[in-house]
């Protein structure tokens, strides 16, 4: 019986793998943030179903991608139990999508944004599972040559995450122009009139309580900027980014000071509102990276602390916001950045001697205000 299952598994998989490949040759096709923006300023019926419909067609292309690039990767990740379980769920969503027949009226509509709302959803533990897959491969790799010589794996991810959050933030913005009392100012996860003092407050706080939980207690962070300043963005791809930033911070901080008689000093935000960027700058006094790690912190295979995943093997990690990760945090906020034409670059200076008050990091994230810039299509 067991067998049989698995020949039907491999049929079925040979036939899907023949539509994969036929799409994932087609041409993908970017938007803006001020396209979506404009579009989505009027969700009426007829614009809700252009928009089904560009993704009916553009979601597959998309998806097809990332579901071959999962079965051809180097190093036999392919191979590894988290990543074939990633690379069923690319599967199972792009037959869905493929399965879905012509959308021609609103019911169609309709019914097409409860699927991709269930896809959203079956991809939610993607980043956790593949950073799974990524630890089951370290283990059974000499630690001399896991920095070195991956760099396809790092390309890999960086292509793959990337899309992931063009993907997401497509399925999110169709889904949400279909809420009916959107709070003031918002065009589906588009903010025309976003505060990023206001973010920054939040996910700071946020990353305070998750310090106060692991260590008992957690600097203070003090931000600066115009409290009148707005512009458009998504608040939360910054609200990531700037709560990744800001924990990193006060770990480093807190850790740094662990032994200290001294107060800790705070972590500072700096939001600055450029002609052509915002820039929120997060600096801290937690004593450094050595420059011998600076080129390692936008890799995947590189953390400071602890990793949950070697301690947990099971989903259930996916859903904790724990004070350090696997390593994700600032390579994953840099693709956040760089999916709207910003960027994210650290600057470090070590130093252990507690007399020094202003040895430490400084990330300086960059916002493109313009909101021109194409999606970066992998």
């Amino acid at each position: 019986m067991a067998a049989k299952k698995a020949c039907e598994a491999l049929t079925f998989s040979k036939s899907l793998i023949e539509e994969v490949q036929r799409w994932g040759c087609m041409k993908q096709t970017g938007v803006s943030l001020r396209y979506m923006m404009e579009f989505g300023s009027d969700p009426s019926d007829k614009n809700l179903l252009i928009s089904a419909q560009f993704l009916h067609k553009e979601l597959p292309i998309r998806i097809a991608r990332r579901a071959l690039e999962l079965q051809t990767l180097p190093y036999g990740l392919s191979q590894k139990p988290a990543v074939l379980k990633v690379r069923d769920w690319y599967l199972d969503s792009f037959r869905d999508l493929r399965l879905f027949p012509e959308i021609k009226d609103t019911n169609d509509e309709k019914e097409f944004t409860q699927m991709i709302k269930a896809i959203k959803v079956r991809h939610n533990n993607v980043v956790p599972m593949m950073a799974l897959g990524v630890q089951q491969l370290k283990k059974g790799m000499e630690q001399k040559i896991v920095y070195k010589d991956l760099d396809e794996i790092h390309q890999f991810l960086d292509r793959f995450y990337l899309s992931r959050i063009g993907i997401r933030m497509l399925i999110g913005q169709h889904v949400e122009l279909h809420n009916p009392n959107p709070p003031p100012h918002c065009v589906g996860y588009i903010h025309t009139k976003m505060s990023p003092l206001e973010v920054a407050q939040n996910a700071s706080e946020d990353a305070r309580t998750i310090c106060l939980r692991e260590y008992g207690s957690a600097p203070d962070v003090n931000i600066y900027g115009d409290p009148h300043f707005t512009f458009p963005y998504v608040p939360t791809h910054l609200h990531l980014m700037v709560f990744e930033l800001v924990k990193n911070s006060l770990r480093a901080v807190q850790e740094h000071f662990v032994d200290s008689d001294k107060v800790t000093p705070p972590v500072r935000i700096i939001v600055a509102d450029g002609l052509e960027d915002v820039t929120i700058k997060v600096s801290d006094e937690g004593g450094g990276i050595p420059r011998s790690g600076l080129p390692k912190i936008f890799t995947y295979l590189y953390s400071t602390a602890r990793n949950p995943l070697d301690e947990e093997c099971d989903l259930g990690i996916a859903n904790a916001a724990t004070m350090a990760g696997y390593g994700y945090g600032l390579p994953i906020s840099r693709l956040y950045a760089r999916y709207f034409g910003g960027d994210l670059q650290i600057i470090s200076m070590e130093g252990y001697d507690l007399r020094c008050a202003f040895a430490g990091t400084d990330a300086y994230l960059h916002l493109s205000r313009l909101g021109d810039s194409q999606e970066p299509l992998p």
